[in-house]
């Protein structure tokens, strides 16, 4: 035991190790953290896009320091619980060290190292399902009620994380009435395990309650906007690509528990698979929704592979093969898939990336780089233009600096060396954290680069002055082209129709 744990150890640290390897320093954050970052100085019971758990972890890296080392950290914290959950799974199979090996080198070598680069909801998520997958296996195994209470918790934070775990559940209920563990309905536990977890997301439900359900507006919008350019076509080729270079151990885990009698026992997990991919499909999902379902799986494959292997020439030519076939497949996925390379290098070499779909960003075109990749760009630029003129104004306290999205805003918050500059927007929550008791006398405007009034016709009637101050310039950049005017010596006019502005935004999700 004492052996297994210094290995399992080994691949946690080997994890943490790699995952601040992977992103290139000419890389910034990304425009999805700034925001996450800022709702960590707004603590609330939900917002606009998101649960609030995200705001928690934001919250705990401020009292840490804010750095992009611990930015870093909790997604890759995230990433090594999965591992662990996945080894803890295996051993409840009965896995000997040759299936606990190839089964934390299927995780680590997979897509996770990708998410778990970024402070988002999804490294919490696939650890979320994870965890729930892990009950259940426990549950099937044991039948010890405690299971059903930890996974009703793994699922009510779930909630609290992103809502996307519901499809898990969605998939569960027809798993489970279709195999014997449909018992389950009939245990008083069960329904006291589902009420626990109402009470634990009670305060999120209530505040999408008292906010108009701004989830339904965000889901409508993500549809519209994001998800009508995702083919299921799309969508099914991503999924070989998540833990490709354990694709055999991954299949084996699918076939295993239909044809090897052990494992019949846990076949509502196969269930769920295909009953939640179906819903996924009809959905039209992002593919990467679709990644916490496979985790599990490596589990059972690696268990299966073990006992297949045991002896012979498959000892010594199968269990290699399983082993080294993951890096050797995950070093030339390096410099593809992750933010290893310059902007200027990936465009050199862009071509096998198009072929892959990696550079198709969510309005379904092509570009140079990929969009995560692009929005990791331009930032710094971009606030170092606000602050040169930021610095040159005399009242900063009465200073509005108003952006076009959430990214602008939040990068200027995190990057700006003016700590109380207080970026808003009336895109995202910031539509919601202007305050209501101050009269603003300059303004700041970032505008994105398809910005209709470039002379400024709309507000010169409420400033004495108005002047171009810069514009984004790097060409990777998906901010390329946001410009930064400069707005002194408002009228009182100016303060009113602010607030009326954003009222009206407001109003949207009342």
């Amino acid at each position: 035991m004492i052996k297994k744990n210094a290995l399992l150890l080994f691949f946690v640290i080997v994890k943490f190790v790699i995952q601040y390897q992977l992103v290139n320093p000419v890389y910034e954050l990304h425009r999805d953290e700034f925001l996450h970052l800022d709702q960590g100085k707004h603590l609330a019971a939900g917002y606009l896009s998101v649960p609030p758990l995200s705001s928690w972890i934001a919250w705990i890296i401020a009292q840490l320091g804010n750095s992009a080392f611990w930015i870093r950290f909790f997604p890759a914290l995230f990433g090594a619980i999965t591992l662990v959950l996945v080894w803890k799974a295996m051993e409840e199979l009965k896995a000997g060290t040759f299936a606990l090996v190839a089964g934390a080198i299927g995780i680590l070598f997979s897509a996770l190292l990708r998410v778990n680069i970024l402070f988002q909801p999804n490294s919490f998520d696939i650890m979320a399902w994870t965890f729930i997958y892990f009950c259940i296996v426990k549950y099937c195994n044991r039948a010890q009620n405690k299971w059903l209470w930890l996974a009703a918790i793994g699922f009510a934070f779930g909630i609290l994380n992103k809502y996307n775990i519901a499809f898990q559940f969605l998939g569960l209920i027809p798993a489970l009435i279709l195999t014997k563990q449909r018992t389950v309905f009939l245990k008083p536990v069960f329904y006291a395990a589902l009420l626990l977890a109402l009470v634990i997301i009670s305060p999120n439900i209530y505040w999408q309650y008292k906010n108009g359900f701004p989830v339904i507006h965000h889901m409508q919008e993500l549809t519209s906007t994001q998800l009508v350019n995702v083919s299921r076509s799309h969508f099914l080729s991503e999924q070989l690509l998540y833990f490709i270079g354990s694709l055999f151990v991954l299949l084996a885990g699918f076939i295993s528990i239909v044809f090897y009698k052990p494992f019949k026992r846990y076949l509502v997990l196969l269930y769920a698979f295909f009953f939640t991919m179906g819903i996924f499909l009809y959905f039209q999902a992002k593919g990467y929704y679709a990644i916490g379902l496979y985790p599990i799986f490596l589990s059972f494959g690696a268990v299966w592979f073990e006992g297949w292997t045991m002896a012979g020439w498959k000892k010594y030519v199968v269990r290699p093969l399983l082993l080294v076939i993951p890096l050797l497949l995950f070093i030339p996925f390096v410099k593809l898939a992750f933010p290893v390379k310059s902007p200027e290098e990936i465009v050199a070499d862009s071509g096998k990336q198009q072929k892959m779909g990696l550079h198709r960003w969510e309005d379904g075109k092509d570009h140079p780089i990929s969009q995560d990749f692009a929005d990791m760009q331009g930032w710094k630029e971009m606030t170092a233009i606000v602050d040169s003129v930021y610095a040159t104004l005399a009242d900063k306290e009465h200073t509005l600096v108003r952006c076009d999205n959430y990214g602008q805003t939040g990068a200027i918050n995190y990057y700006s060396k003016f700590p109380g500059i207080n970026a808003l927007s009336y895109n995202a929550d910031y539509i919601f954290w202007f305050p209501k008791n101050i009269q603003w006398k300059n303004m700041i405007m970032v505008l994105d680069e398809d910005d209709d009034d470039p002379g400024r016709k709309a507000e010169r009637p409420y400033f004495d002055s108005i002047y171009f101050a810069g514009k984004v310039n790097n060409e990777f950049a998906r901010e390329k082209g946001t410009a930064v005017y400069v707005l002194t010596g408002a009228t009182d006019t100016l303060t009113k129709i602010i607030l009326q502005e954003v009222k009206e935004e407001q109003d949207q999700y009342q």
